[in-house]
């Protein structure tokens, strides 16, 4: 049995950073890196010589890592991470992060994400993703994870009966969200009709159930209380995580992740539950994966997710909040930046300062990843609870 995890008592996260994301872009992962980590010294008021620790996620960084980045942008940092997680990433930065500063072995730390979006830099990484997609998915001609989540969504609605009624109003919930964030890069106006009109990508996913690759850079500080206070820094309390990889391997296809083996810890960790929750920030690259992350993190039985969504508007001015921003499927899927995006927008939300329109009374976020999609599943879930 597990012994009681330790809680992240004077951890806090503050100053929530986005590098608007673009469609296209020339530059490099490196360039966006770059600015969101000026950003982040910029916004903090924190010396950048201060900044003794770094976590760096992305897809496009090659041939550097983490430890060649430092030298690009004059950082000497005595604690580092390299974190190639996909959609879990933010919420791995985050617990790495939050024990560093906890343990002493750093007491700022940078939390970074960025990818760039060259016209073929897509289908470039999903050529060379992982050697269960080259092996099991690329030789058809599929060569992305559209076939696979298709396959995924296919399972779901004929085990739970889910429409794509379903699938379409949480698509238009999120751009309404979208409408009011300025950094979405898709806020059009999107009815029910427009959904299911949109264009059959792999049957059933619809181009609209797609998120839309791009460009672009996110970050968040990790620091102790004290130090947020000394620079007078509006921050929030880390109140628990989780985290989980090839969770229920013996399912022979995904319809639960990580996050059911472990929300009981979660909860238990941070001294609230489901009905406590004022936000949700579901990782959201495909509409089937929200669904799972709903009844995997117990706002509602197996199953049950389907009605759960009927039931609720999901929008930011309606009941159950979810993905305020609009969520990576209006605001863009930035590559490793894309499992950050809950984060930033969480902590925004939490400290009064939306970009867009606010959760009334936010008080309580709950931020969740997922990533590393193989041929049949994605590999890692986890999520993380935050406070004002």
């Amino acid at each position: 049995m597990a012994r009681r995890r330790a809680g992240y008592d004077d951890v806090v996260v503050a100053v929530p950073v986005t590098v608007p994301y673009v469609r296209f872009s020339i530059r490099s992962a490196h360039w966006f890196l770059g600015r969101a980590l000026g950003e982040l010294v910029r916004r903090s008021g924190i010396p950048k010589a201060a900044f003794d620790g770094l976590c760096v996620s992305s897809f496009t960084l090659g041939p550097d890592t983490g430890v060649t980045f430092v030298q690009h942008v004059g950082l000497s940092p005595r604690w580092l991470d390299h974190i190639s997680m996909g959609g879990h990433s933010g919420i791995a930065a985050l617990r790495r992060a939050a024990r560093a500063v906890q343990a002493g072995d750093a007491e700022v730390v940078a939390c970074i994400a960025g990818d760039t979006n060259h016209v073929d830099s897509f289908r470039q990484g999903l050529a060379g993703f992982s050697q269960f997609a080259r092996d099991a998915v690329y030789p058809y001609g599929t060569g992305g994870p559209n076939a696979s989540f298709a396959w995924l969504t296919a399972h779901y609605m004929r085990t739970f009966g889910a429409t794509a009624q379903d699938f379409g109003k949480l698509c238009v919930a999120q751009r309404e969200n979208a409408s009011t964030f300025p950094l979405a890069l898709l806020r059009k106006p999107m009815t029910m009709d427009d959904y299911l009109a949109s264009r059959m990508i792999a049957d059933p996913v619809r181009m609209f159930d797609c998120v839309m690759p791009c460009a672009g850079g996110e970050a968040v500080l990790v620091t102790t209380a004290a130090i947020a206070a000394r620079y007078g820094l509006k921050s929030v309390r880390l109140l628990a995580t989780i985290e989980r990889h090839n969770a229920f391997p013996e399912d022979p296809v995904q319809i639960r992740g990580g996050w059911a083996m472990d929300r009981d810890d979660l909860w238990d960790q941070a001294g609230v539950g489901p009905d406590d929750v004022d936000l949700l920030q579901t990782y959201d690259d495909y509409p089937v994966i929200n669904l799972l992350q709903i009844e995997d993190l117990g706002f509602c039985a197996k199953g049950e997710a389907p009605d759960f969504v009927r039931r609720h508007t999901l929008t930011v001015d309606g009941t159950f909040p979810m993905n305020s921003s609009g969520g990576q499927l209006s605001v863009g899927q930035a590559g490793a930046a894309g499992g950050y995006l809950g984060l930033t927008d969480a902590v925004r939300q939490l400290t009064g300062e939306p970009l867009g329109a606010a959760v009334p009374d936010c008080r309580i976020a709950v931020v969740s990843g997922f990533g590393m999609i193989s041929y049949d599943r994605g590999l890692c879930s986890g999520a993380a609870v935050l406070a004002a």
